[in-house]
């Protein structure tokens, strides 16, 4: 069987995107909240803040560390797999990827020392100083990224010369048509991430007693915002569906499972996407409710997928179901969120068992819920590299052969299975090891002081079982 190299480079760059993305999601929250906490014990002195927030630095450590080992090899894949778009982008992907080590890498790693190393060792406020800017870097990162992709998803500000894309506005292109929208929708699924898994870990320190104070500190205010934001993050994405039908319109189609042009389309509960036969089986929707949404009439008109030739279409089934994964997690939030709301007006929110495991369960939906909205993105852009202008087909290496992307697809996966299994184990020791008394004399002068972010820790590998303390 002869090995495709465009499809192989497709999944191995999506293997390795989709792997990278959880831990960034999940630092940016976990960033600000960190320096949340350092500004609460800087102004009221309550050494809870202060136990949170040396606890969760370790969490942000062992993940920003994992986050860097698995985003440092995505760049090189655009020079071994995909040079043909790399050198047609070079004009505007180089500066835009420099700006964001530039200004974020190196923002984050200054201060993350600070933060990490400097505990005891430099005033009060210089750590919290620190702490706020890594947060700050995190945000600049993340602006810089998902200002790259978003002009791959609308790209604008640019003349096409002999293949090759020139900046004609520097502006245009960098605030290009869904940037906003793109970067407010990740960023709040970033505050979301770190809010329900900050708000599991301390259920699940509330359902065995432990640092019960400030357990119940860190569940309360995380309940606060996720009560806020999970309505809101709807709302953000309604008006991102809003701009992916405008610049998008194929891709708006294949998530609603549209296939012609017309009005009074339903919202597809259920659906078995057929490419082949370029219909639905099986449907179940509200009438006309796909139309009220994207248009505010019922007899609006939705575009239809065969707009679009069948060569330029996405894998629809994909795109349909990924999307309604991401909406029916986001409901679930808000559920979650609500049932919060209703048990904190009873008395009971830290008194429910029920709710405390929910919560433990929640932990890992935010993460689906992030990995299914890149699927829609990515997937839904299909057969695109640069929207409407270059083809997956067009952008690939030309001399890359089907064994090589194979050899190279088998290495990462195997690379990152054990990064991941060691760091996910590496994790649980930490979360178990909780705030353990004594922790503010981990960086005494009589212990060696971390060299390394994971030695920022304080947690060995290996070692014997942990032993919680009781708050």
């Amino acid at each position: 069987m002869e090995l495709d190299p465009l499809l192989l480079s497709r999944l191995q760059f999506a293997f390795v995107v989709l792997f990278h993305a959880i831990f960034p999601v999940f630092t940016i929250g976990l960033a600000s909240y960190i320096a949340l906490l350092h500004g609460l014990f800087y102004k009221t002195g309550n050494t809870a803040w202060d136990r949170l927030a040396l606890f969760w630095t370790k969490v942000f450590a062992v993940v920003f560390a994992m986050g860097v080992v698995s985003g440092i090899v995505m760049s090189f894949q655009f020079g071994t797999n995909w040079s043909n778009f790399a050198l047609a982008t070079s004009n505007f992907l180089g500066p835009v990827l420099s700006y964001e080590v530039i200004t974020a890498f190196f923002l984050e790693a200054a201060f993350l020392g600070v933060l990490l190393f400097g505990r005891n060792k430099v005033p009060e406020g210089v750590h919290l100083f620190a702490a706020i800017m890594v947060a700050v870097g995190t945000f600049i990162s993340s602006f810089w990224i998902l200002s790259a992709n978003s002009w791959m998803q609308t790209p604008a500000g640019y003349e096409l010369i002999d293949g090759r894309f020139h900046i004609t506005s520097w502006a245009e292109a960098i605030f290009n048509p869904s940037f906003w929208y793109r970067f407010t929708h990740m960023g709040m699924a970033s505050f979301l991430t770190g809010g329900f898994v900050v708000a599991g870990v301390s259920a699940w320190f509330l359902l065995r007693q432990r640092d019960v104070e400030a357990n119940k500190k860190a569940l309360s205010m995380c309940l606060w915002l996720l009560l806020v934001l999970t309505p809101a993050q709807v709302v953000i994405g309604d008006f991102h569906g809003l701009n992916t039908l405008e610049h998008q319109p194929t891709k708006l189609a294949a998530m609603e499972g549209n296939w012609e042009t017309q009005s009074n389309v339903p919202l597809l509960l259920f659906a078995i996407p057929d490419q082949d036969t370029q219909t639905n089986r099986f449907e179940i929707g509200i009438p006309d409710l796909a139309s009220i949404i994207l248009t505010h009439r019922a007899d609006g008109e939705v575009p239809g997928i065969n707009e679009a030739a069948p060569e330029e279409q996405p894998p629809v089934a994909i795109v349909f179901w990924s999307f309604r994964v991401m909406v029916g997690i986001g409901f679930l939030m808000i559920g979650v969120a609500l049932a919060g709301l209703l048990l904190r007006w009873k008395g009971r929110v830290f008194e429910s068992p029920l709710y405390l495991k929910t919560l433990v369960a929640m932990i890992g939906t935010p993460f689906l819920a992030v990995l299914a909205g890149w699927i829609v993105t990515e997937a839904g852009r299909a057969p695109w590299l640069v929207y409407g202008v270059m083809t997956h087909a067009q952008g690939l290496t030309p001399s890359l052969t089907g064994a090589m992307a194979l050899f190279t697809l088998i290495g990462y996966m195997a690379v990152y299975g054990v990064v991941f299994v060691v760091g996910i184990y590496y994790l649980g020791r930490v979360v178990g090891e909780g705030m353990l008394p004594g922790a503010d004399d981990q960086d005494s002068d009589e212990v060696e002081r971390p060299k390394r972010p994971l030695s920022a820790a304080h947690t060995p590998l290996e070692g014997d079982d942990i032993k919680g303390a009781n708050a």
